[in-house]
């Protein structure tokens, strides 16, 4: 990735595509959902359920799977009923949705969560909040030596650590396990601290009977989830311009800007290299961007946020 920022304090950052890897099971879901489906096929599962919001990338990926592969899927979502891209094309995937409100979603953490629901979908396997827990990190430590085995193109010997947006803390957690302690992880949270991302971390390291170190979250919410500022957008197409990498708001956008202000802050030492994992995402970026665009095209119409 070339950007004046990293060529001017002398980072160097390859991107993991992850982005490419399939149209519609994008990303890091792809890594974190793959366990889960197993686990549900060793079960005699019919299907799977599982939790996240309006623009959620991960019940994207598992409805997709699920028209592609013919099994059933339900979504529980966070909030009251939206019309998002993402929504539409959940009921287009064929996955029956239903919406918890706010308060019934952040219960999601709470002991007896899952037997409503249990004895609703006795045939579905119920699968945590972004393809999370220790089944998913372990999917997502898959992702350390396939870097491994493309530095070699690159002509790079090593490198001294991963960024990558967290939304559960899932992925992070895999990277640290597939690391070892060899290379820190670092996560930019894109999502409030009411999120408990740094608690399911704990957990799943805990449950790998791994120490909790190696990684390390900075904050990168920018006042909430999928919390679209015209400071953002303006960076996104910036770097669009000069690396030609697309990128979203939710995510990974809110990811790369968080590094720029810790590269821009003297965090990395020159000469350091960086991996950053884009982890997909993209089908919900044309409408996040939407009112900044015409913002951008129309100054009259003022900033905005969605």
């Amino acid at each position: 990735m070339n950007l004046d920022w990293l060529t001017s304090a002398g980072i160097e950052v390859a991107v993991l595509r992850l982005d490419l890897i399939d149209a519609l099971i994008s990303g890091n879901k792809w890594f974190k959902l793959a366990p889960h489906v197993q686990a549900a096929a060793a079960a005699e599962a019919d299907g799977l359920i599982s939790l996240g919001g309006a623009h959620s990338n991960h019940l994207h990926a598992l409805a997709a799977a699920g028209r592609r592969f013919s099994f059933p899927t339900v979504g529980l979502l966070r909030g009251t009923v939206q019309d998002t891209p993402t929504v539409r094309d959940l009921l287009a995937f064929g996955m029956q949705l239903h919406w918890l409100g706010y308060g019934g979603y952040r219960a999601r953490h709470q002991p007896g969560f899952w037997d409503e629901w249990r004895e609703r979908y006795p045939t579905l396997y119920p699968v945590a909040e972004g393809g999370g827990g220790l089944l998913g990190a372990q999917g997502c430590a898959g992702l350390v030596p396939l870097v491994h085995e493309q530095l070699v193109a690159l002509g790079w010997t090593d490198y001294d650590g991963w960024w990558l947006a967290v939304g559960t803390g899932t992925t992070l957690a895999g990277l640290v396990l597939g690391e070892a302690g060899a290379h820190p992880v670092y996560g930019a949270v894109a999502v409030p601290d009411d999120h408990g991302v740094a608690q399911q971390v704990r957990r799943i390291l805990h449950q790998a009977g791994m120490a909790e170190h190696g990684y390390h979250l900075l904050d990168a919410a920018r006042g909430g989830f999928a919390k679209v500022d015209s400071e953002l957008a303006e960076f996104i197409w910036a770097c669009e311009a000069g690396s030609t990498v697309p990128l979203e708001p939710v995510y990974t956008g809110k990811a790369l800007m968080a590094l720029r202000r810790q590269v821009e802050a003297g965090y990395f030492a020159r000469g350091s290299r960086l991996v950053f994992v884009h982890t997909g995402g993209l089908q919900g970026r044309t409408a996040a961007l939407r009112k900044h665009e015409q913002a951008r095209l129309d100054p009259a119409a003022g900033d905005t946020e969605t």
